[in-house]
């Protein structure tokens, strides 16, 4: 972690450490007496939110999560100039996948194409950087103790961490998107836009699409997430815990493409990941979209469960 990842870590959990004395206090008559019985209840929604704001903030404000969305941003436009270029004229379409091939006849679909790039190696990699440092980034300089000094409890501050690497997953994949979709106008002709399916919406409803398949996206990165978070808690170190989750990111989808795996790979969190695909007809067809948020859920249940049993019952002593 640079020098000012490290000032900014430091400074977000001081706020964070103020919000969350602060949102407790609040529950609290006067005197130290004892809150009135919708006192406790009331000051916990927004106790968390207040915890919610401040990982925000220590999220967005580091250094190296703008450099990742900048790289994120970077690959549809790296994509549009390399099409146009390879192609010489509009209307003569390149050899590739069926994303590829559209991308020429309208530029819209630059967007879908950049987010099956980037959704298999880009996007994994860098939410996984964001939640495997999530606790152990905290705990590697020191400022996790300090953090957990304000009763705002455990189980209320891992929830904003989840919810905090969450929100970078949204960011992460409108980075990509709008992206494409501005380098896309760019470079090649935009109007009605012809489906996988053959069938021709108006731009108005492909930008709707465009809408639903970046949250379908976003969605199918909880279950990451929710596994870096997990090993977050498992180390001190937030360099050992990024490159866990990055590397065990990898491992997966290597042996989602071997065939002898048949029999495990639907289990796989990374097995559905392009299934937005299926979006782009008419009509959509939502059965491998269900499938995978369903495994996601799953995975966040599992993983989200463990990572609270360890993270409730973990020594803080760094």
């Amino acid at each position: 972690m640079s020098r000012a990842d490290a000032d900014t870590v430091t400074a977000a959990t001081a706020e964070t450490v103020a919000v969350a004395a602060g949102a407790t206090a609040a529950g609290a008559g006067p005197a130290g007496s004892a809150a009135a019985p919708a006192g406790p209840r009331s000051a916990t929604l927004p106790g968390f939110l207040s915890l919610f704001r401040s990982e925000l903030t220590l999220t967005f404000r580091r250094a190296r999560t703008m450099a990742l969305l900048g790289v994120l941003a970077a690959v549809p436009i790296l994509i549009g100039v390399v099409v146009r270029i390879e192609t010489g004229h509009l209307h003569d379409g390149p050899n590739g996948p069926a994303f590829l091939a559209q991308v020429t006849q309208n530029g819209v679909f630059l967007t879908f194409t950049a987010l099956a790039t980037s959704l298999p190696i880009f996007l994994p990699m860098t939410v996984g950087v964001v939640a495997g440092d999530s606790v152990a980034g905290e705990a590697a300089t020191g400022t996790l103790r300090y953090l957990l000094v304000a009763p705002a409890g455990r189980t209320r501050l891992l929830a904003a961490k989840f919810s905090a690497a969450m929100a970078f997953c949204v960011a992460a994949t409108l980075a990509v998107a709008l992206s494409g979709l501005i380098a896309g106008s760019i470079l090649f002709p935009v109007g009605n836009v012809t489906l996988l399916s053959g069938d021709t919406i108006g731009l108005g409803a492909a930008l709707l699409r465009v809408v639903l398949i970046c949250a379908v996206v976003a969605l199918s990165l909880a279950g990451l997430v929710a596994i870096g978070l997990f090993i977050s808690t498992l180390t001190g170190s937030g360099i050992a815990a990024m490159a866990s989750t990055v590397g065990l990111v990898i491992i997966v989808q290597v042996l989602d493409g071997f065939p002898q795996l048949a029999a495990i790979q639907p289990w796989l969190f990374t097995h559905d990941w392009l299934s937005f695909g299926d979006l782009l007809r008419q009509p959509m067809y939502w059965s491998g979209v269900w499938r995978d948020l369903g495994l996601q859920a799953l995975y966040v249940a599992v993983f989200g469960s463990a990572a609270w049993a360890r993270f409730t019952s973990r020594d803080i002593t760094a």
